[in-house]
């Protein structure tokens, strides 16, 4: 392939050829577009530029490998800068790994610990492992976006890594620690999963590895104590952590609420909406490394005295002193709320600091460690029945109105069934779970930290001291179920992924202690998936199908296997996570539980037993859009919006369909996100999370002229099946065609 650009008849009909081989499309018509179209004295971007463009305006259902051609052209001037920038020969490709990394190392862009950690043999070896024809994997807007975002360049923006020197870069630099006896090796097979987009790491991860600045993790989850101590140092951590590209979850359930007693003055409290204004505030003046601003979510319990004010942030009128909008909600739901919702009853709403006064316990300690029965339920109870407690009655549906309410005006607040969660906490011995995180498949145990004292030490030094609490960390990858699954790779694909994941947690640089103690404390991480409705189409899989339900079933139990096995594996060879002991996975009750008894399974159990977990949380589902669409692929577990559509971010417009679109597939895509059932998406996802440790990244899809009871019993269904947390209501405003399941 001609890595120039030149006006010349000749030389441009010659690109347009080379970038078209192996391609099923008619170049004629294009060929003589560009030749009119581009000027003799046009610059060379000028001509990539109108290259691209008349290609991707040939995209539609029919044509779908317009893509490749675009992105093969995208690609020969990204070599050529490359080349430019780091003076090499453009024809060659790529140039001198070493240098490369010597330069970016000198330039103060990559981490020195590459160099340091790796001799130049072993780098001049993962050279000639490098494969540049893999570029070519890339459609235009995934090889748009890597370059864009992802690819390392000097402080000046200019171009200097290429994408598979941006794999090769973060499989090394996760490995940098492992037995140099076998190092090499590890790194090869890292690179192979990243390189043939049989996975992705998670954002930060493809960002940051390998470079100065930011970390590698994904999101974060903090726990505010009762304090105004607390209160602020959370602000501030939350600061630092939004400043290095993270999300965080927030949850504020043990906060006073408005009307409570500070001191013993009563009626003092303003209650967790000021508080909550001021992570509104933090949010938006605390960026992420200037691309975006910070995403927070905030959490609190259906019992909070202040939930109605809560649930009525995000809403677009009313009083503004009472909104924060650039935050984002989560509501924490117990089983028996639910109850309460479906049967009408009436529900009852405390201050969590009178509670601990009068009580002497907290209600969000506490969960029903059965369906319908279990020892929160008693305790609510208590508080129901007690003359000492001020206290609120409102209808269970009432509250459940404005939930709906906002989310079909702002998307949130996301739905966390608390009992669920802890009653298949597999650390449960270690604590309570009181939220998730900002896209809610995170699920770990949760404790504030807690202030202690404060000293002169030497004169002129102030010592703080702090009982850390569970901070939680997400570190996160992810399959690309449409690539990995039909060539039969998972079994190599996961057990380097388990390796890589958690190697990320040894390496990580992270910016408060206490996720430092937390991440190895539990050496928690999230194995997901993405392109399940690519991989239903491949395999002629209708969505709203029992077939469906099965497969992802079948597929997740398998995944879940591997990734148990292979932790376990680790386990023997690095040791296990510190918390193991008391653990389910320790007992084998986290196998019984999900009816695990087969012989594989029964044998695994034994085995971790006798050789530990290498990891205490193990899979997550996340929404990994951008990474998908790198990949090329589906985005997490959620249907398409259309087989054709223009995908649009803050820099660009870019017309996009469906992966592997042909007249085979299309049949399985023409049923979008908002006309497909979200009944069968529950069910779907229902067999899905049993064998996920953690939880998922569900949306629901629904027109915003749905009734009421419809999505009320879509919560309901999402709930009776198991579903630990629900994400975004995502309802569109557009007239929606053959959307027979909203009516009903």
């Amino acid at each position: 392939m001609l890595t120039t650009i030149t006006t010349n008849k000749e030389d441009l009909i010659q690109i347009i050829d080379n970038a078209a081989v192996d391609l099923v499309i008619d170049t004629e018509k294009y060929k003589e577009k560009a030749l009119k179209t581009i000027q003799p004295d046009a610059s060379l971007e000028r001509i990539t530029d109108v290259l691209v463009k008349n290609a991707l305006e040939n995209i539609d259902e029919a044509n779908t490998e317009w893509t490749f051609l675009a992105s093969r052209i995208y690609l020969q001037d990204l070599y050529r800068k490359a080349a430019e920038n780091r003076d090499y020969d453009p024809a060659a490709r790529y140039g001198n790994f070493y240098d490369l990394l010597s330069t970016l190392t000198e330039k103060g862009i990559y981490a020195g610990n590459i160099l340091e950690k790796y001799e130049e043999e072993e780098v001049s070896y993962f050279e000639k492992i490098m494969e540049p024809e893999r570029d070519l994997l890339f459609n235009y807007l995934g090889l748009y976006t890597i370059s864009t975002r992802y690819l390392a360049t000097d402080h000046n923006k200019n171009t200097y890594e290429l994408p598979q020197e941006r794999w090769m870069v973060i499989a090394m630099y996760l490995m940098q620690d492992e037995d140099i006896a076998h190092r090499k090796q590890h790194v090869a097979e890292a690179y192979w999963a990243l390189s043939n987009l049989y996975m992705t790491v998670a954002t930060p991860t493809l960002t940051n590895a390998g470079k100065t600045h930011g970390q590698l993790s994904s999101c974060f989850i903090d726990t505010v104590d009762d304090s105004l101590q607390s209160i602020y140092d959370s602000n501030t951590d939350i600061a630092k952590l939004s400043k290095n590209g993270g999300g965080i979850g927030v949850y504020m359930g043990k906060i006073r609420g408005r009307g409570s007693a500070i001191k013993g003055y009563k009626g003092m409290s303003s209650g967790v909406v000021p508080w909550i204004k001021q992570l509104n505030n933090t949010a938006v003046n605390v960026d992420q490394l200037g691309t975006r601003k910070g995403a927070i979510a905030i959490y609190l319990d259906i019992w909070h005295i202040d939930i109605e004010n809560f649930l009525d942030l995000k809403l677009n009128n009313g009083d503004e002193r009472m909104r924060a909008h650039d935050i984002f909600t989560g509501v924490c739901l117990p089983d028996y709320f639910m109850e309460q919702v479906d049967k009408r009853g009436d529900w009852y709403l405390f201050d969590p600091h009178e509670v601990r006064q009068v009580m002497g316990y907290s209600l969000e300690d506490f969960f029903d460690e059965e369906k319908g029965d279990g020892v929160w339920r008693k305790k609510y109870k208590e508080c129901v029945e007690s003359d000492l407690l001020s206290k609120k009655s409102v209808p269970a549906i009432a509250l459940m109105k404005r939930i709906m309410k906002s989310q079909l005006e702002s998307g949130t607040p996301y739905m966390f069934y608390r009992d669920e969660v802890n009653r298949q906490n597999s650390n449960e011995h270690k604590g309570m779970i009181y939220c998730s995180n900002l896209c809610t498949e995170i699920t770990q145990n949760q404790s504030p930290t807690e202030f202690m004292e404060e000293f002169v030490e030497n004169e002129n030094t102030i010592v703080k001291k702090y009982k850390a609490g569970d901070y939680v960390v997400c570190n996160l990858s992810s399959i690309n179920l449409g690539k990995a699954v039909p060539d039969q790779v998972l079994e190599r694909l996961i057990k380097i992924q388990v390796r890589m994941l958690d190697n990320v947690i040894d390496i990580n640089t992270l910016p408060i202690k206490q996720t430092q103690l937390t991440n190895q404390k539990y050496r928690a991480i999230g194995l997901g998936t993405f392109g399940w409705h690519h991989l239903l189409a491949l395999k002629n899989i209708k969505w709203e199908t029992e077939n469906a339900v099965e497969y992802a079933d079948e597929l997740y139990e398998r995944i879940a296997y591997l990734t148990v096995k292979n932790s376990m594996e680790l386990s023997k060879e690095k040791g296990a996570y510190p918390s193991f002991e008391g653990s389910k996975w320790s007992t084998g009750s986290y196998f019984t539980a999900k009816g695990y008894t087969d012989d594989k399974w029964v044998s695994l159990m034994n085995e971790v037993k006798d050789n530990g977990m290498r990891n205490g949380y193990l899979m997550a589902v996340a929404p990994n859009s951008t990474t998908a669409m790198i990949a090329g692929s589906t985005a997490s577990i959620d249907p398409i919006f259309k087989a054709f559509y223009n995908e649009e971010k803050k820099d660009f417009k870019i017309p996009t369909t469906a992966p592997d679109l042909s007249h085979k597939t299309y049949d399985n895509y023409r049923r979008s996100a908002y006309i497909l059932d979200q009944r069968w998406s529950i069910k779907q996802n229902a067999a899905r999370q049993k064998h996920i440790d953690q939880s998922l990244s569900f949306n629901f899809y629904v027109p915003n002229t749905i009734k009421a009871s419809v999505l009320l019993d879509l919560h309901l269904q999402a709930w009776r099946e198991g579903l630990k947390t629900t994400y975004y209501v995502r309802s569109t405003s557009n007239d929606v065609e053959e959307c027979e399941w909203c009516e009903s």
